[in-house]
């Protein structure tokens, strides 16, 4: 009926207030979820060309070495950059050359194949395995500070390049090595030796690389004529991955050399999901368990209980439509109505038993929410006394 079309059923919250409680309830799944696609996004972008990797020919810092690896590239040397000891043998050829930056992490595995690739070889601040990598070199204790020290050898490379800016703790063991650029102590910043058709380099400090001291003195010199002899250069820069599980000792991939870059991103960012799901989740404590009361409290108590916690909230819609709801289902069950009755047909019986008009019987029972105290107490008086008219009759 035409009644019932502008009922308000319930406690009278509007889209609004409804479309509110559903986001604060999904807010943090959304959340993580952002999150997850904004990362899978980031990791899928292209990676950058430039780095921070120390003496790495693609960092432009001031302890890299992009800016040799540009000059040498315009003198037409092929620049070779790999990050493992495998890689370096495999991209090692007998026309090429082979430079080592730094041996931090360098394994002795990594000595192994460094010391088995063909080509020369160039140990730029790498002298902790000169016994292996280059006999004829020896290394004492200190060094000192990077300073301009002069060639004072005979050396091709050395004499042209005149005065570099170095440090220096290296000693020439053998008679077929040759020190240069000697400090007040007697030791030397390079020294050249060879050892059958393999031509060994060792550069006690690899400061003439980079980009801060590249054009000081006749740092430039030395670096392009020293990794610059031969058309192909193999730079390695050894990482951390040659202390891990991932690739085994002959340079062959292990699994997690086969795996996309992108896909660890996401694996660490799953992991970090299920980490803040479960600390989410993990605040419920499980189902609610049913127990003895210690004390029996009467119905009429609990009652004025949450009718005064509706007040002191003032939550009207809720409590007007406990009474609302109460007194239909106890005016249906009085005129015989089932229980699948709906609003229109509960109303059309109590018009008919009280004589009142169907649309004041749906204001009653169905109509908007009281918006203050004084309008609660006088809908929960109609209730009453339609309740009263429907028993009377």
């Amino acid at each position: 009926m035409s009644a019932t079309a502008a009922t308000v059923v319930g406690d009278g919250t509007t889209a609004r207030e409804r479309a509110g409680r559903r986001w604060r309830r999904l807010r943090a799944p959304l959340v993580v979820l952002g999150i997850l696609v904004a990362g899978g996004l980031l990791a899928l972008l292209p990676a950058p060309r430039t780095s921070v990797t120390p003496l790495a020919p693609d960092n432009v810092g001031p302890t890299g070495a992009r800016a040799l690896a540009q000059i040498l590239g315009r003198h037409g040397v092929e620049v070779v950059y790999v990050r493992t000891a495998g890689q370096a043998a495999d991209a090692a050829r007998d026309d090429a050359t082979l430079l080592v930056a730094g041996d931090y992490f360098l394994t002795p595995e990594g000595v192994d194949q460094v010391a088995r690739a063909p080509g020369d070889l160039v140990l730029a601040g790498a002298t902790s395995w000169l016994g292996e990598l280059a006999p004829g070199v020896g290394t004492q204790f200190g060094g000192g500070a990077a300073q301009p020290r002069a060639a004072a050898c005979d050396e091709a490379d050395a004499a042209i390049a005149g005065t570099v800016t170095a440090s220096g703790s290296l000693l020439a063991l053998s008679p077929d090595a040759v020190g240069c650029f000697p400090g007040p102590d007697g030791s030397f910043a390079y020294v050249a030796t060879a050892a059958g058709d393999r031509r060994t380099v060792v550069l006690a400090d690899p400061t003439p690389l980079t980009n801060a001291a590249l054009a000081d003195e006749g740092n430039a010199a030395l670096a392009v004529r020293t990794l610059g002899r031969h058309a192909r250069l193999v730079w390695y820069v050894p990482s951390s991955d040659e202390m891990s599980v991932g690739g085994g000792s002959d340079g062959t991939p292990g699994p997690g050399d086969v795996l996309p870059p992108w896909l660890r991103v996401l694996g660490l960012q799953a992991v970090l999901v299920v980490l803040v799901v479960a600390l989410w989740r993990g605040r419920r404590l499980g189902p609610v368990l049913t127990e003895r009361l210690p004390v029996v409290v009467p119905a009429a108590e609990t009652t004025r209980g949450r009718g005064r916690l509706y007040r002191r909230s003032r939550s009207y819609g809720h409590a007007a439509a406990a009474l609302r709801a109460g007194t239909a289902t106890r005016l249906a069950a009085r005129l015989g109505q089932p229980h699948s009755a709906d609003a229109g047909a509960t109303i059309e019986a109590v018009a008919r038993a009280t004589g009142r008009p169907p649309e004041h019987v749906a204001h009653v029972l169905y109509g908007p929410p009281p918006s203050d105290d004084r309008a609660l107490a006088d809908l929960a008086d109609e209730l009453d006394h339609l309740e009263s008219e429907v028993h009377r009759s």
